[in-house]
């Protein structure tokens, strides 16, 4: 009898030396899908970067096996300047880029007072490090240019300073991922996030949570169990709130990505997700849906009935690359 053909595969996530070597398929948050070449690493983790690791990943890639997600692909859609690349489609804000200091001093300034608080963040990070709530606020003095920072980062504060002292605090940015991203506050913030889960182009998922970042902490302060965010409720792709979105996003918003980014669907990492804040209300009164990031890096903690889709999806994925 023929032998059946099997794939090995293998996941990479930061870990230390007691980790690693403690370290087994059943130990750890990732034991519900071991299956495919599937890579959970921050953009930034204690000052590191991904630098080296994104450069043996892809000679890992070129010499065959498949990476999901490959580093170029992350590049594309899981860095924050993806934002403004497709800010014309449904899920898009009024987003602007700086690419230099110079672009970011002239223009910035001038739209924070015409248009309200904005939200500045770095291309590349996780966990809230180079986001900001940015707006002006009267001082005793009458001064024009004084802000009201609040970083995205849990336990921040507000804190009050010059404009342009907030600005060169920022430079650092156009080092690591090369420009910086502007959007409108959304005021509907306090409603909570929505992560839609993707494999691959289709929804496998939802997670709703009451996120407190960008939000002043209360007067108990930012440690207080009132500061904290709350528990994120999975829902399977199948949840009735949601069904509006799920359909703009399988049948509008990610085609139309993908078109407009050069991405072909064999491309896609098995697991993405997007996180949605809600915008205005339409005239009927319906929800609409503002993009606020693309995670591709590091996805997780996923629904319950996602890993089986996900599953299904990377046997089919392996099956169809390996070869005849």
């Amino acid at each position: 009898m023929p032998r059946k053909k099997t794939s090995k595969v293998a996941i990479l996530w930061r870990g230390d030396a007691e980790a690693q070597h403690a370290a087994t398929p059943q130990n750890n948050r990732f034991h519900r899908i071991f299956d495919g070449v599937l890579v959970w690493v921050d953009p930034i983790h204690r000052g590191k970067t991904r630098g080296d690791l994104d450069a043996l990943l892809r000679d890992v890639a070129a010499r065959g096996p498949w990476v999901s997600a490959h580093p170029d692909v992350i590049l594309k859609i899981g860095v924050k300047e993806v934002l403004y690349r497709i800010k014309h489609l449904g899920w898009g804000s009024d987003t602007h880029l700086y690419h230099t200091t110079a672009e970011f001093g002239a223009a910035f300034p001038v739209r924070l007072q015409s248009t309200g608080p904005r939200v500045i963040k770095q291309n590349r990070g996780n966990d809230g490090l180079g986001v900001w709530k940015v707006e002006q606020i009267a001082t005793r003095t009458g001064a024009a240019d004084t802000v009201r920072v609040l970083h995205a980062q849990r336990g921040s504060i507000p804190e009050d300073l010059p404009l342009h002292d907030f600005m060169a605090r920022c430079e650092p940015y156009f080092a690591w991922g090369g420009c910086i991203i502007d959007q409108p506050f959304q005021p509907r913030l306090p409603d909570g996030m929505i992560r839609c889960y993707m494999g691959i182009d289709k929804v496998v998922g939802f997670g709703h949570q009451l996120v407190k970042a960008l939000i002043p902490p209360p007067p108990e302060g930012p440690d207080s169990p009132a500061a904290q965010p709350g528990p994120r409720i999975m829902h399977g792709a199948d949840a009735p709130p949601f069904q509006a979105l799920r359909a703009k996003m399988e049948t509008e918003w990610t085609p139309q990505m993908m078109e407009v980014l050069g991405i072909d669907r064999q491309s896609l990492p098995i697991i993405w997700d997007a996180d949605f804040l809600y915008g205005p209300k339409t005239a009927p009164g319906e929800d609409s849906y503002v993009l606020c990031e693309i995670n591709v890096s590091s996805c997780f903690a996923i629904p319950d009935q996602a890993p089986a889709a996900i599953a299904r999806l990377v046997l089919k994925r392996l099956s169809n690359a390996r070869p005849e």
